[in-house]
């Protein structure tokens, strides 16, 4: 009976030993394995963190830019890829470079890309903005009736005739970079437009005014850019011809400016120089240089970040 009664327990001594052996064992492979699923949700998450960084909405971007960078289609161009790159959505008031500053002045938008270099140079000296950049150029050109004007890089040959005849000119007359220009060109040559009584202001932007010009058979200096975009998609066609090109005066450069936020702390200067940054990077001063050039035959604008233009 005594032999019965301790194999019995020796038995049931067995039995919870190879139970507790198998739960050893059993706890021993498990616990490897949850902290292998532990480790691979941390690096999933830190993954989706990393994506969602790379295309995180970091708000918009407000700016005021002559009607040239709209009416080109380089802004439509490059504003996706400023969001997907940056964050930041661009949005932009195209408008004549003067009405463009005043936005600055007034605190209204966040950064100005115009083309007028010495009003820039005089935003940014009465601490409207904070620094200007070169980002590119074009040129402007005289366009019109091929007679009796003929083909010249003489601006002064051009407008001499235009006074002399008293043939149509249609100017913006909006106080934008182009307006601004070809003020300055008659006054640069000692000549007065107003003597021209078929010389007539748009008060318009550069398509309406080379519209106009169109219509009335009229002269018109206009950015080479606008007038290629133009004679190649208006919807009516555009007749005028290029009659005065090359001219040293006629060059058309375009600076980029943040607002200064010491004046209007409310920017968003963070967006402004993020923006200022990646126009003037390499990769994008490379894809400026390209726009144009398989839908018109040459680029629209030149890229010359960095440099003292």
């Amino acid at each position: 009976m005594k032999k019965q009664a301790l194999a019995m327990l020796l038995g049931t001594a067995l039995v919870f030993g190879t139970l507790a052996g198998c739960g050893g064992s059993e706890e021993s492979k498990e616990q490897p394995a949850t902290e292998d699923a532990a480790e691979s949700e941390d690096s999933q998450d830190a993954q989706k963190t990393d994506e969602s960084k790379e295309g995180e909405e970091k708000g918009q971007l407000m700016m005021a830019t002559t009607t040239s960078t709209a009416d080109t289609g380089l802004l439509d161009y490059l504003a996706p890829i400023f969001q997907e790159d940056t964050g930041y959505e661009l949005l932009w008031d195209a408008v004549g470079t003067g009405e463009a500053l005043k936005m600055g002045e007034n605190g209204d938008v966040d950064i100005v890309l115009v083309h007028a270099k010495a009003s820039e140079e005089q935003f940014v000296a009465d601490g409207y903005g904070v620094e200007r950049f070169p980002v590119m150029y074009n040129d402007f050109i005289v366009v019109g009736p091929t007679e009796p004007v003929a083909a010249t890089q003489d601006i002064q040959a051009v407008f001499n005739q235009i006074l002399e005849e008293q043939l149509p000119f249609v100017s913006r007359g909006d106080d934008s970079g182009t307006d601004k220009k070809e003020k300055q060109i008659w006054e640069d040559l000692g000549l007065d437009p107003a003597a021209d009584p078929n010389y007539l202001e748009s008060g318009q932007g550069m398509g309406a005014t080379l519209t106009m010009a169109d219509e009335k058979q009229a002269y018109c200096l206009t950015d080479r850019g606008t007038y290629l975009k133009m004679k190649k998609d208006a919807d009516v066609s555009l007749g005028l011809e290029i009659v005065c090109e090359g001219d040293a005066n006629l060059l058309n450069q375009y600076g980029v400016i943040a607002v200064n936020p010491e004046k209007y702390p409310e920017v968003n200067n963070e967006a402004a120089n993020a923006f200022i940054e990646w126009i003037c990077s390499d990769e994008i001063q490379k894809l400026i240089g390209e726009y144009g050039v398989e839908e018109y035959g040459e680029a629209l604008f030149v890229p010359n970040a960095g440099t003292d233009a």
